[in-house]
C-alpha cells in the first residue's frame, strides 16, 4: 500500500496535513489558469506539477513529521533538485532554473548544471531523488511524459538574438506563474480556507462606472478654452482605444488631462479587447499618490457596500497595516497583483520583471494580458533603456500586452534598435497642433557669464511676483537661493528637496498649493522633485539650466490652467557659481540640451528639436563609453539571472543613502519601536515590509559622504542595511540642511 506523501505540516486551522498530492495538483491547476493567459498553460502547469516532487522520498516525510513539525524547524533535506530534473528532460534545461528556484531565486546555469549533476548523480541526493520520482510517479504519473512538452509556438520564429531574449522572459514569467500558485495553494492550507482569488471583474462595467464618475466631476468644473482641448484629447484617446493591442504614444502637453485620458483609453482598450487589467506605472512616489487618488474617486465602489475595491495603490509608502477590510485586501492583493487596475511605481514593475526572488517575482504574471500605461516616461533611464525597451517589446508581441507611452516630453525611443520594426500607434493624431492650441508660457533666456545665485535672487525678489516658483538641480543649490531669498523678500519662502523627510515634503506641497488657490503670497524653491506630476500653477517660474525635458516639464508648473490674461513666464538662467549632478548620463543630456534649445535656438517645447535632442543624446550615451544597459542584456542573453538581478538597478544607491528623522516629538515612540524591529536580529525572520511602509514618510536622503561624516561625528548610527537613524538637528524649513554642518557637541537629544 503506498504510504500518504505530505506536502507541509498541520494546519492550525484544520488540523490536517497537507498532502504531496492535493497541493502538486492544486497549485498545478492554478499555475495552468495563469499561464493560460500568455498560451503556456501547459508547461506552467507541468512546472507546478513537479516542483516538490523531491518531498516524496522518506527522508524528507520522516523529517517534516519528526522534527518541522513538532519543533517548528526547516526540514533540512532538499526537495528541488527532482523536480528540476524531469523539467529539464521533459521542458528544457532554461525551464529548469523556476522549478530549481522557487524557494530562493531563480540561479544561473552554472548553479542549475551543478545542482542537476547532484540529482543525476550516485550520491545521497540522487538516492533521494529517484525514491522521489517513483514514490510520487504512483500517486501522479502524470509527472513522467511520453515526449516534451511543447514550449510557445512563437519561440520558433525568433532570430538567433531575440531567441535566448524570449527565452529569459518566458521563464521569468512561467516562474512567476508556479511561485504565485505554490504561495496561494500552500496559504489555502494552513488557513483551512479555499484559495485566495479575486473575482472576475467586467472591464464594461469598469468602463460604465468610469465614464459616469468622470461625467460628474466634469459637470462641477467651468467650460473653459482649455477645458474644450482636454474634452478633445480624451474623446481621441477613447476612440484610439479600439485599434488592435500594442504599443501606442499619449503624447498630450502638460496640463491636457493626461491621466484621465491615459486612464480611459486602458480601461475601454481593455474592454474592447479582453484584456484582465490595467496597471499604471509612474516613476515618483507622490504621482502614484495622486494618481490612485484620481483612479480611486473614478473607480472604487462605495465604502458602504460589500463590493472589493477596484484600485490597487502599490508602492513602498503606501500604509497597508490598518486593521480594516479595505487595508487587508490591499495588503493580501499587492502579494500578487490580483485586481482590475493596479496604480504603482515604475521601479516596482520593471525591477520586478529583471528580479530573481520569488518575492518580487510573484505578481510578476498578472503583467500579461494587460494595458500597461508608463506615466511620465521621459523619466525611464537611459542607462537601463535598452533592457527596459526589450522587454517592453516581447510582453508586446508575445505575452498579449498593450503598452501607452505617456508624457508632455516624448523620447524617441523609436531611434533606438530594440522598437525598430514594431508599430507605432499615436493616441492623438495632430500632437503639434494640439501643443501649439495649448502654448501657454513663453521663454526667457539668462545664460551669461554675469548670471550668479545673487542676481538671480536679485530679480526673484524684484520682478518674480508675489507666487514664483524656482527650480534647481542640486539640494545644496536649493538651500542656498532658500537663503538668499530669505535675505531679500518679506513673508513666506517655501523650500522642497529629498533632504526634507517624505512626509515634511507632503506637507509643504500641500501648503504650496493652498496658498496659489487663495492667492496667497508664496515663494518656492524646489529641486526637480516638483516637475514630476506635481499639480502646481505659477505665474512665473525660474528654472535653472537643465536638460530639455527638465525644461519643459518646469513650463507646466506654469500658468498650468491658463488663466493668466497673457502667457506664462519660464526663466531659464545659468549661474556660473551654480552647480550639477555629476552623473554621465546627466552630461549627456546637457551637452545635447546646449545643441538645440536657447535664446537664438528653439523653445523646449518644439516638438521637432525635441525629437533631434533625443537622438543626439542617445547617440552621446552610445559613443561615450556608457552603454544603456547592454550589460544587462548580456547576462539576459546568458540566462545569468542572479547577474541581471545585480546590474539592473533603478534607483541608484551608490551616491545616496536613507536617514530617519525623527522630527515631530508624537510619533518617536512609534518610530524608535519600528527601530527596535529592525535591529531585532530574531525580527530579521519576520515580513518586516510594513515597518518599512510606516517608515517611509520619516525618511531624507542624503549623500553618502555626508551620512559617513555623520556617522563618525556620532550625529547618527546604523539601523540596518544602508538606513541611519539622524540624531543631530532637523531644520523645520530645508531638513537636513547641507550648510549647517554640526559637530557632535551641537546637538541636543
Amino acid at each position: 500500500m503506498q504510504p500518504q506523501l505530505y506536502a507541509h505540516s498541520r494546519s492550525s486551522q484544520s488540523q490536517l496535513r497537507h498532502s504531496l498530492e492535493d497541493h502538486l495538483r492544486g497549485t498545478a491547476a492554478l499555475a495552468r489558469g495563469f499561464g493560460a493567459v500568455f498560451g503556456a498553460g501547459e508547461v506552467a502547469e507541468y512546472l507546478a506539477l513537479v516542483h516538490d516532487v523531491g518531498k516524496g522520498c522518506t527522508a524528507w516525510q520522516d523529517r517534516l513529521v519528526h522534527h518541522a513539525e513538532p519543533y517548528g524547524k526547516p526540514v533540512g533535506v532538499p526537495h528541488k533538485g527532482a523536480g528540476a530534473e524531469l523539467v529539464d528532460r521533459f521542458v528544457g534545461r532554461p525551464f529548469a532554473a523556476a522549478v530549481e528556484g522557487h524557494h530562493g531565486g531563480l540561479p544561473d546555469l552554472q548553479a542549475l548544471a551543478a545542482a542537476l549533476a547532484k540529482v543525476k548523480g550516485s550520491g545521497l541526493e540522487g538516492v533521494q531523488a529517484r525514491e522521489a520520482f517513483q514514490s510520487v510517479a504512483q500517486l501522479v504519473p502524470e509527472i513522467v511524459r511520453d515526449q516534451r512538452i511543447p514550449l510557445p509556438q512563437w519561440l520558433s520564429g525568433l532570430s538567433a538574438d531575440r531567441l535566448r531574449l524570449g527565452v529569459d522572459l518566458l521563464v521569468r514569467i512561467l516562474f512567476s506563474c508556479l511561485v504565485d500558485a505554490d504561495y496561494l495553494d500552500t496559504e489555502a492550507h494552513f488557513a483551512g480556507a479555499p484559495v485566495r482569488l479575486a473575482a472576475p471583474v467586467d472591464m464594461g462595467d469598469l468602463v460604465k462606472r468610469f465614464e459616469e464618475r468622470r461625467s460628474a466631476f466634469l459637470r462641477d468644473r467651468a467650460t473653459t478654452p482649455v477645458a474644450r482641448l482636454r474634452e478633445r484629447v480624451y474623446q481621441e484617446a477613447v476612440a484610439a482605444a479600439e485599434g488592435k493591442p500594442g504599443m501606442f504614444v499619449l503624447h498630450v502637453p502638460t496640463g491636457g488631462a493626461k491621466t484621465l485620458a491615459a486612464g480611459g483609453f486602458a480601461l475601454h482598450h481593455a474592454a474592447a479587447h479582453g484584456l484582465q487589467r490595467v496597471i499604471v506605472a509612474v516613476p515618483y512616489t507622490s504621482i502614484t499618490e495622486q494618481n490612485a487618488k484620481v483612479y480611486r474617486d473614478l473607480l472604487d465602489p462605495p465604502r458602504t457596500g460589500n463590493e472589493k475595491p477596484v484600485v490597487l495603490e502599490h508602492h513602498s509608502s503606501v500604509n497597508l497595516d490598518e486593521d480594516d477590510d479595505v487595508s487587508e485586501w490591499a495588503r493580501l492583493t499587492a502579494e500578487n497583483w490580483d485586481a482590475p487596475f493596479v496604480v504603482t511605481t515604475t521601479v516596482q514593475l520593471f525591477e520586478s520583471l529583471f528580479a530573481r526572488k520569488p518575492s518580487a517575482m510573484r505578481k510578476l504574471h498578472r503583467v500579461a494580458g494587460s494595458a500597461i500605461v508608463l506615466d511620465e516616461v521621459q523619466a525611464l533611464p537611459d542607462q537601463l533603456l535598452i533592457p527596459i525597451l526589450s522587454g517592453l517589446r516581447d510582453l508586446v508581441e508575445h505575452f498579449g500586452v498593450t503598452v501607452v507611452l505617456a508624457s508632455a516630453t516624448q523620447p524617441e525611443f523609436w531611434s533606438l534598435p530594440e522598437m525598430q520594426g514594431i508599430p507605432k500607434h499615436m493616441v492623438v493624431s495632430d500632437t503639434a497642433a494640439l501643443f501649439e492650441q495649448l502654448r501657454r508660457v513663453e521663454y526667457e533666456w539668462r545664460l551669461g557669464e554675469d548670471v550668479t545665485w545673487d542676481s538671480v535672487a536679485e530679480e526673484i525678489a524684484a520682478d518674480g511676483g508675489p507666487q514664483v516658483l524656482s527650480i534647481v538641480n542640486t539640494t545644496k543649490d536649493a538651500a542656498h537661493l532658500h537663503r538668499l531669498l530669505k535675505e531679500r523678500v518679506r513673508g513666506k519662502v517655501v523650500h522642497l528637496s529629498t533632504r526634507m523627510t517624505g512626509g515634511h515634503r507632503r506637507e509643504v506641497i500641500e501648503e504650496i498649493r493652498a496658498d496659489l488657490r487663495d492667492g496667497t503670497p508664496v515663494r518656492v524653491v524646489s529641486t526637480s522633485l516638483i516637475e514630476a506630476g506635481v499639480d502646481v500653477d505659477f505665474p512665473r517660474v525660474y528654472r535653472a539650466w537643465a536638460p530639455a525635458e527638465s525644461l519643459q516639464q518646469a513650463a507646466g508648473r506654469c500658468n498650468r490652467e491658463n488663466l493668466l490674461p497673457g502667457l506664462g513666464t519660464v526663466v531659464v538662467f545659468r549661474p556660473s557659481d551654480g552647480s550639477q549632478p555629476n552623473d554621465g548620463v546627466y552630461k549627456s543630456a546637457l551637452q545635447a540640451t546646449e545643441l538645440y534649445f536657447g535664446p537664438d535656438l528653439a523653445a523646449p517645447d518644439d516638438l521637432a528639436s525635441l525629437r533631434s535632442y533625443y537622438g543626439k543624446r542617445y547617440a552621446y550615451l552610445g559613443s561615450g563609453g556608457r552603454p544603456m544597459g547592454e550589460d544587462v542584456e548580456s547576462a539576459r542573453r546568458g540566462l545569468d539571472f542572479p547577474e541581471v538581478d545585480r546590474l539592473f538597478q533603478m534607483i541608484d544607491n551608490q551616491h545616496a543613502r536613507p536617514v530617519l528623522v525623527i522630527r515631530e516629538d508624537t510619533a518617536a515612540e512609534e518610530i524608535e519601536a519600528d527601530v527596535a524591529a529592525l535591529r531585532d536580529p530574531y525580527g530579521r525572520l519576520k515580513d518586516l515590509s510594513g515597518v518599512f511602509r510606516r517608515l517611509q514618510p520619516h525618511i531624507a536622503s542624503l549623500p553618502r559622504n555626508e551620512v559617513d561624516d555623520a556617522l563618525q561625528a556620532g550625529l547618527a548610527e546604523p539601523v540596518v542595511g544602508d538606513l541611519v537613524l539622524w540624531l543631530g538637528s532637523y531644520d523645520v524649513e530645508r531638513g537636513l540642511d547641507p550648510s549647517r554642518r554640526e559637530d557632535r557637541s551641537a546637538y541636543q537629544i
